[in-house]
């Protein structure tokens, strides 16, 4: 197998089960908007906050500052889980 060929390869895989990750978390945000407060909310839509930054890069005229947060449910998980089943049968 091409050496781009598996690059490529990975980099789809990885993007799309950053997608599917990203899916079920939009899916379980908008579900904590319509269940009412209590148990069932809180175990299905309690998040994990990944922070990356913030990083800051000072030039002489201006500063630029960078950074990210991912925020990841359980139902970000389970869109994660559906994206590897899709990726593992549709090659």
């Amino acid at each position: 197998m091409d050496h781009t060929k598996k690059t490529t390869s990975l980099i789809f895989v990885i993007c799309m089960l950053i997608i599917g990750t990203m899916f079920g978390s939009l899916v379980g945000e908008l579900i904590k908007l319509g269940i009412p407060d209590g148990v069932v909310k809180e175990v299905f839509l309690r998040s994990i906050d990944l922070m990356v930054g913030p990083g800051v890069l000072d030039l002489l005229m201006f500063s630029i500052t960078l950074g990210f947060t991912v925020r990841i449910n359980l139902i970000g998980l389970l869109g994660l889980t559906l994206a590897f089943y899709l990726l593992r049968y549709w090659r």
